[in-house]
């Protein structure tokens, strides 16, 4: 029920040395702990493109497939577009539908290098190319019989992508928690936006979350949930500008799987964003969601 990415060589910025590290070192401290063991992993393959143009262009699809880009929008994604890079994005794709359809018999599924929330129709931003959560959540609509899913998306980040493309659909819930003043500058409509200050602490950042969840949850209840768990909420979190301790990010996870393990529904984790100096905080932040989870839903 966790994806596991193999890890395509493409030219990557060095100041993103770490995210691509983690997803090496997380599958590894999780079978190290005892909190995973071989068999819950998979090894995702490549998404196919039917399920993909439900969501993305025509237009953008093809371009993206024969290396069309231009050098600006791909500035704009943050990669140097390779072949090898887009078939990357499409294992990260097919991994959170497999993740997904897991969940609907497991209660739960994650996908370690998924939550490319940055991606809209037409194009790629922000280490996204395409959008691995509306594509699973359209997949779910149209092949499952499902009728509402929520997306949680607490990554200091907004999802401007998934907010763009979910905009107009009632089967597709979104609420995100994101820094004012951190990137993108300009934000897209999700269905509930909580902007954070620079510097909220625990104490704070959980009142917000409670409030805002259980108004969400009062109102719907969602068939499925798509969880984007990003640690750069993290004080350590050199792009953040948030003040949350490890412990106040493990809290936010326990609230999140407490809630959901309430309604009783299958949730997917996409792990999203984290930028700590130290790996070690990264993957530790990661590994806690895992425990977490499993403590509180299996």
């Amino acid at each position: 029920m966790i994806a596991f990415h193999p890890i395509y060589v493409h030219p990557l910025p060095e100041n993103h040395r770490f995210p691509m590290e983690k997803y090496v070192l997380l599958p590894k401290q999780l079978l190290h702990e005892g909190t995973a063991n071989e068999a819950d992993f998979f090894e995702p393959g490549i998404l196919s493109e039917e399920h993909i143009l439900a969501v993305h262009t025509e237009d953008y699809w093809q371009n993206l497939v024969g290396l069309n880009i231009s050098q600006r929008e791909q500035r704009v994604s943050g990669f140097v577009h390779s072949n090898e890079l887009i078939e990357r994005e499409r294992c990260i794709m097919e991994g959170t539908v497999r993740a997904a359809e897991m969940a609907l018999k497991k209660k739960i599924g994650f996908n370690i290098a998924g939550g490319t929330h940055h991606a809209f129709a037409d194009r790629g931003e922000g280490f996204c190319l395409l959008n691995d959560q509306v594509i699973a959540s359209n997949y779910l609509l149209n092949n499952h019989g499902l009728n509402k899913i929520l997306i949680i998306d607490l990554d200091v980040h907004q999802g401007n992508g998934t907010a763009a493309l979910a905009r107009g659909d009632e089967r597709i819930f979104t609420f995100s928690m994101h820094g004012r003043n951190n990137y993108p500058l300009q934000k897209e409509q999700s269905d509930v936006d909580v902007e954070l200050e620079d510097g909220i602490q625990d104490k704070e950042y959980l009142a917000l979350l409670a409030k805002n969840l259980d108004q969400i949850l009062n109102k719907m209840h969602p068939d499925f949930v798509f969880y984007q768990c990003g640690v750069d909420i993290l004080a350590t979190d050199k792009l953040g500008k948030l003040a949350v301790s490890m412990n106040g990010c493990r809290e936010r996870d326990r609230f999140v799987f407490d809630r959901i393990r309430q309604i009783g529904v299958p949730v997917v984790c996409t792990m999203g964003g984290g930028y700590s100096p130290r790996i070690k905080d990264i993957v530790e932040a990661h590994a806690q969601t895992f425990r977490t989870a499993m403590y509180l839903l299996l």
